[in-house]
This record gives structure tokens, C-alpha cells and sequence, in this order.
């Protein structure tokens, strides 16, 4: 035992090294007194994701010891990937009984970390609302119809006129942009390579487009920095017979300096507008920062549930009971402007952690639709699962990603690692939702149905909005019947299974997938 502890006060002392080191030294080859190599600060920094992750890791317990892991092991030419496969690694060794899997499992990419991931920066100023990129997502509608998700308004794609709905015809001169992804038939992915690496890893692109009436254009996009607008679309439609409609597509959890005041805003038009029903799209939100999810329960909640729970979280024991000296040593900016702090001083009980709502604004509905697909994630579902036992929520739509565990972001040297901290249940001690939400399955009410890639957000002939819209005027949803249609080698038409995995091997390689804890928590009681 002594042995194993000295060794651990020696890489816990290597760990915080590694958080102030430059990385100039990553090729350091200079000997130890000893003649054995000195540790590079990559070395350091590898055995500081292993040391977080044994101390704060929401399955902390399953992970072995630092010698029969051997984080400095794990090796690539590009220093980000190698500390990437070290955590997925490390993501693999949990096991959820319930399935027998790691509850890091991805269906889609097995033996890679679902939450878990190490960011240079680039989604962390994504959350603050500050992106670089073409400002564009893509899904394939059809096997030989790769159509547009959105655009965000003031960037790239969408000053040049680009919009949901528009069908990519070719991208840089090539047409060879059909689907060949795992499961279709016996493609080797070549198209979807490409596809993938030319939206979301180059600088410059050309893009053929076609818009839904027919008519063809050609945009030529450039990488640029802009300023996000999560809500993408926000429209109270009159159904007649008293009903009144608010529609939001809400696309991201930035932060709530970004947010806030334009959800409320949006929420005031829709009481100043009398809205009787509500619907939240949620379909491509991949989550973000935990007091934005909070923002939006609150202005949804009915009047009559403010000061109740809304949910609370759950942290390991070795958070709980304060032996936690990596974490302790993190200090944060105190978000509302006080004294900066660390994490050692806060309290990681449930009961000092439990949230409950206040209500924000005068919309005040009983019933609320969420459309959801596999891209829907973290922050989403937490949104979402929050209000199932105070309200009528309606699910429609694909079944989302499934992540009810959170974390909170920490600096190791230039890198910032993301892994499970926490987890979270609503007032009716409802959790665990690991599978995501499936529409029309037992505890998720409403329709199980296909994202519909060829109308524009708010078009009431969407397919999943024409959904809710028949559910709102007749009392029952019409599934329309393409949603039904399977793939064949050769054939040209998505399952809805088939649809998920399009989606998510194509979007989560670039796609913020999370729930940010950004709050201060309570101070613990001296």
C-alpha cells in the first residue's frame, strides 16, 4: 500500500505540473539523474487525464490503477487524437448492467467514448456563442439527396443565401457525394469521407445548390468567426377553434449572455400573442450549458409548479466527500461578477444541489411538443426530462441521443477535457435515460417519425410539425408514409434507424454533444 501511495502523491505532483507547462517542451529528451528519460509535458499531460478521471469520473471506481493502464502508452502523430483515444479508453472499463455495455458505448463507433472527448478550445467558444466554420450542417435525405439541416444566420452559409431544405448537388466540382456509409449496402464510405472532411475540415468550398422550387445556384463559402443565434426560427401559427400555436427551433445551449434575452423574448411574443400550445425544436440541439437548459424550463413551466423541484444532480463520492485535491485546485471566475473560486470549496451533496423552478415570465401552457431526433442531446434531454412530471410533453420525432450525465470543464495545460461528472433525475426521481427518449414508447407519449430534410423550419407542411399541428386540430397524429420505407441494397430510401446512424456517423464529428455544468455551487458549511 505505501508503495502505491507514493506513487501517487509523485504523478499527482506531475499532474499539476502538467497543467502549467508550456507544450514547447513535448520533445524533451534530456535523461533524469537516473539516466531514464524525463517525461515529456505530453507525458504530463496524458497522466493528468488519467488522474482527473480517477478522481472526479462519474464511474471513477471502474477505472484500474496508472500501471495497468498505462496512460503515456496511447500514441499519435497528432498530440490532440492521442490523448483523445486515452479517454475513450478510459470511457470503456464502466459497465451499465442494464445492457452489458460500457456506459460510454456508441453504437455507431464502438470502443470510442460517447461523452467523454478533449477540446482544443473550438467548442468551448462555440458554448460562448463564437463560432468558425461554414455555419452549415448536413443530413442525407435519400441515399443520392444530401439536403441542408440549417444555417445560422451571419455566417458564412447564410449571408450567401443558403437555407434548410436546399439539396447539395456537388461540392467542389465532384457529384460523387452519394451515401455509402456503414449499413448500406457495400460502400467503403469513400463519398461519406469526403462529404464529411470537405464541410467540416476545409477552409474554402464550393457548393452547388438546388432550393426546393428547382432552381440552382452556386455559393462559395470561406471559413469566418460569428456571433451564434440559437434560435433559428420562432412563429405563432392560428389553427382556429382557440388554438394558437408557438413555434421555436432552439438550436443550441449557448451561454446565457447569448441566450437569454432572446429566449425571453421570443417567450414574451408568444404570451403578448395568446399561444395556447407550444412547440420546441429541439431536432439538431445537441445540448451546452446547464443554466440556459434551466432559462428555457422556466419560462415553459406552468405558473402553478414555481419553488418546486426541478431536478436534482449527483456527483461521485469522491466529490461528495470533499477528496477530490486535483479538482480542488481549479479555480473559476465567479460568473456573477464576485471573488474567483475553486472547486474545493463547494458543496457535491444532493441536497445542496438540487435546483427547483422559478418561474419566468406570463406564458402559461399545459401541454408542450418537443421534436426530437438522434441529434437531440444532453442539455436537451435534460430540458426536457425536467418537465415531465409537471406538464403534458409530447415527444415527436426520432429517438434522441440518450445522455443523462453531465460535467463541467477542466484545464489540463492548452487541452480541456470533458468527461461524466454527474448525473442527473427529475422530481419523479426520473434518470438513467442512457437509450434517449423514443417517441410513442412507453413514458415518452406522442409519434415516432422521420425528420423531414425538405421543407424549411415553420413550414406547416413539415413533416414532423404537420405531425403536431393534425395532433393539435383532431386529436390524433398522421404519420406520413414515407417514414416507414426501409433500405435495400440498391434501393434509395432510409429507415428511420437508418436515418439515426446517417446522422450521427456524418454530424458527430464535429458536433457539441453535452451538458456543461456553469454555475457556482453552494459554499461547503465550515
Amino acid at each position: 500500500m505505501k508503495k502505491i501511495y507514493y506513487v501517487a502523491i509523485i504523478l499527482f505532483i506531475s499532474s499539476l505540473t502538467a497543467c502549467k507547462k508550456d507544450n514547447k517542451n513535448n520533445n524533451n529528451n534530456n535523461n533524469n539523474n537516473n539516466g531514464t528519460p524525463k517525461p515529456t509535458t505530453l507525458d504530463l499531460i496524458k497522466d493528468s487525464v488519467y488522474l482527473y478521471a480517477k478522481e472526479d469520473y462519474l464511474w471513477f471506481d471502474a477505472l484500474p490503477s496508472y500501471d495497468a493502464f498505462s496512460p503515456r502508452s496511447f500514441k499519435d502523430p497528432s498530440d490532440l487524437n492521442a490523448l483523445q483515444s486515452e479517454l475513450d479508453a478510459l470511457s470503456q472499463f464502466a459497465i451499465n448492467p442494464s445492457t452489458g455495455n460500457p456506459y460510454e458505448y456508441s453504437d455507431y463507433n464502438p470502443g470510442t467514448a460517447k461523452y467523454s472527448f478533449i477540446d482544443d478550445g473550438t467548442e468551448s467558444a462555440a458554448l460562448n456563442g463564437i463560432k468558425g466554420d461554414f455555419g452549415l450542417d448536413v443530413q442525407y435525405n435519400l441515399v443520392n439527396d444530401l439536403r441542408v439541416e440549417y444555417t445560422y444566420a451571419g455566417s458564412p452559409a447564410g449571408m450567401a443565401g443558403i437555407t434548410r431544405g436546399d439539396e447539395i448537388m456537388s461540392i467542389n466540382g465532384s457529384t460523387n457525394i452519394s451515401y455509402d456509409g456503414p449499413g448500406y449496402g457495400t460502400g467503403t464510405s469513400a463519398n461519406l469521407n469526403y462529404v464529411s472532411n470537405a464541410i467540416y475540415n476545409s477552409k474554402n468550398i464550393v457548393l452547388k445548390m438546388q432550393r426546393p422550387d428547382l432552381t440552382t445556384y452556386t455559393a462559395n463559402l470561406s471559413v469566418a468567426t460569428y456571433t451564434v443565434n440559437p434560435i433559428l426560427k420562432d412563429s405563432v401559427y392560428d389553427l382556429g377553434a382557440g388554438h394558437k400555436v408557438g413555434y421555436i427551433v432552439f438550436n443550441s445551449f449557448t451561454s446565457e449572455a447569448n441566450a437569454k434575452p432572446k429566449l425571453t423574448a421570443a417567450f414574451s411574443k408568444f404570451a403578448s400573442q395568446g399561444v395556447t400550445d407550444l412547440v420546441v425544436d429541439l431536432r439538431y440541439n445537441g445540448g451546452g450549458y446547464v443554466s440556459t437548459a434551466e432559462d428555457l424550463d422556466n419560462l415553459i413551466v406552468p405558473a402553478a409548479k414555481n419553488g418546486t423541484l426541478m431536478y436534482n444532480t449527483f456527483y461521485n463520492s469522491n466529490l461528495v466527500n470533499g477528496t477530490d485535491p486535483l479538482l480542488g485546485k481549479q479555480w473559476r471566475r465567479d460568473p456573477s461578477g464576485g471573488p474567483d473560486y475553486n472547486y474545493g470549496q463547494f458543496d457535491y451533496t444532493v441536497a445542496s444541489n438540487a435546483v427547483n423552478f422559478s418561474k419566468q415570465g406570463t406564458l402559461n401552457v399545459g401541454r408542450v411538443f418537443f421534436i426530437i431526433t438522434g441529434q437531440t442531446a444532453s442539455a436537451s434531454e435534460l430540458t426536457i426530462n425536467n418537465l415531465r412530471p409537471e406538464m403534458d410533453v409530447q415527444f415527436v420525432g426520432e429517438q434522441s441521443y440518450g445522455k443523462p450525465v453531465g460535467f463541467f470543464d477542466l484545464d489540463i495545460n492548452k487541452y480541456i477535457m470533458y468527461t461524466p461528472e454527474f448525473s442527473v433525475q427529475n422530481s419523479a426521481n426520473q434518470g438513467g435515460y442512457y437509450a434517449g427518449f423514443t417517441p410513442g414508447s412507453t413514458g415518452y407519449p406522442g409519434v415516432k417519425d422521420q425528420d423531414d430534410l425538405t421543407k424549411n423550419f415553420g413550414d406547416p407542411s413539415e413533416g414532423l410539425l404537420g405531425d403536431i399541428f393534425a395532433y393539435i386540430t383532431t386529436g390524433s397524429y398522421a404519420v406520413r408514409s414515407h417514414a416507414i420505407q426501409s433500405v435495400n441494397p440498391g434501393g434509395n430510401m432510409f429507415s428511420l434507424a437508418a436515418s439515426r446512424t446517417k446522422s450521427i456517423l456524418l454530424n458527430n464529428k464535429h458536433q457539441f454533444t453535452g451538458m456543461v455544468f456553469n454555475k457556482k455551487l453552494k459554499l461547503k458549511k465550515r
